[in-house]
């Protein structure tokens, strides 16, 4: 007897995934729960494990196919039936299900390589629909300015297709917007003796969804970045003093992103332009604070968000922060935790940077930019001393934030920092 392996549900606004590699091969013996095949998203790399113990039998989804949630990705055959004939039934059985599912996971990586970034196929998937048209029609109704209620569709029940899109994007004229496709251009070919010595790697979903939503956010948001500089001597006083006791009390070590978290928390509060966002015609404003925070990893840069920031203390916010980036390091962190961030701080200092322009996390209308800390000279009562300085820089929409909003929160997050008592007393 066979068990399926399935694409679970992959989250909201997710409908496809690309198969980084399997674990194991066929004829491996395998344990329940154990991971079997890593999936590639567009917003995080997750695991598949062995849904019952046994055998691995016929794997139908390869590495770098691209496949929808419930799609067949191979069975489990139970016992010692996996080496012998017994695994071969399966494997017929497990035959009959990909005839259907590939189709569309062999066509996907040809799209995805050419232009769209995380194209999902011609046909929509149940339930994913705007307007009852898929996830594609809906991104090639934004690129294009096709509205597909105009079109006549060839899919199932009439329904618009991402061929049908292309179709017509293609025979209507060309928006007057059409120089921005300039960076799709193909790229000029290396020297014979450069290209011998140049290697070829598909980009992963994830990094393509990093590539695509920050040039994304450019041509979107009225970006624009304005830089303070903070005196740390205060909060690294706090710290030096609280360090161990902080630790054995609650677990975790006390860092900077406790009080960087508290300090914009307040800003936040007094700039409220700087949690909003736009909505078409609509400003929204967001009583409440779920702060993301930058997290590097070997496979690019993830956001996860502390939700509710404004609710936890420095101690909670510490802890929260410790969790992700041991997630984030390991690959277990969930979609669910890096969704609903409503603004972001990303430090660049721990890789020794002095200043930085951080690029917004749409639709967000903030990013908070910490930088290195270093010993600068400063005057203080007329004289000159040597503070440990740090550069803050606030990227922000310039269509929702005005200027005076920018420099009143960077200000606003300055003088918490200088003055840390502020954070605890909520001044």
């Amino acid at each position: 007897m066979a068990t399926e392996i399935r694409v679970p549900m992959l989250g909201e606004s997710v409908s496809e995934a690309t198969i980084g590699r399997w674990f194991k091969k066929p004829g491996d013996t395998v344990k329940a729960d154990e991971p079997l095949v890593e999936l590639e998203t567009d917003k995080v790399t997750l695991e598949v494990n062995a849904p019952a113990a046994g055998q691995l039998g016929d794997i139908v989804a390869k590495d770098g196919e691209t496949v929808e949630p419930g799609a067949l990705l191979g069975s489990i055959v139970e016992g010692g039936a996996a080496a012998g004939n017994g695994a071969r039934a399966p494997a017929k059985e497990a035959a009959k299900e990909p005839a259907r599912e590939a189709p569309r996971a062999a066509e996907a990586p040809a799209k995805t390589s050419s232009a769209s970034y995380g194209s999902h196929g011609d046909a929509a998937p149940k339930g994913a629909a705007s307007q009852d048209h898929g996830p594609a029609v809906a991104r090639l109704a934004q690129e294009t300015g096709v509205d597909p209620a105009t079109l006549q569709g060839t899919g199932k029940d009439g329904r618009v297709t991402k061929g049908d899109m292309l179709a017509a994007s293609a025979s209507a004229p060309a928006p007057a917007a059409a120089p921005a496709a300039a960076p799709q251009l193909a790229r000029a070919p290396s020297a014979p003796t450069d290209a011998a010595r140049e290697e070829r790697v598909r980009m992963t979903k994830l990094r393509q969804t990093i590539a695509r939503r920050l040039k994304d956010a450019q041509n979107t948001a009225a970006m624009l970045t304005t830089f303070n500089d903070v005196d740390m001597g205060a909060v690294m006083a706090l710290r030096q003093q609280y360090k161990d006791v902080f630790e054995k009390k609650h677990g975790a070590k006390l860092g900077f992103m406790g009080f960087f978290t508290r300090a914009v928390i307040g800003a936040l509060k007094d700039v409220p332009a700087v949690n909003a966002e736009i909505d078409g015609q609509d400003l929204v404003y967001k009583n409440y604070y779920h702060i993301g925070i930058a997290v590097g990893t070997d496979k690019g840069l993830v956001v996860p968000v502390v939700r509710d920031a404004d609710t936890l203390s420095i101690a909670g916010i510490e802890k929260a922060i410790t969790g992700f980036g041991r997630k984030a390091r390991d690959g277990k962190l969930s979609i669910e935790e890096m969704q609903g961030g409503t603004f972001t701080i990303t430090n660049g200092g721990i890789y020794g940077s002095l200043m930085s322009t951080p690029i917004l996390n749409a639709p967000q209308s903030g990013i908070l930019g910490m930088h290195r800390i270093e010993e600068r000279p400063v005057v203080r009562n007329g004289k000159i001393e040597a503070r440990p300085m740090m550069y803050l820089a606030l990227s922000y929409d310039h269509r929702i934030v005005d200027g005076k909003e920018a420099v009143t929160f960077l200000v606003r997050v300055k003088e918490a920092l200088e003055d840390p008592a502020r954070l605890v007393l909520d001044l």
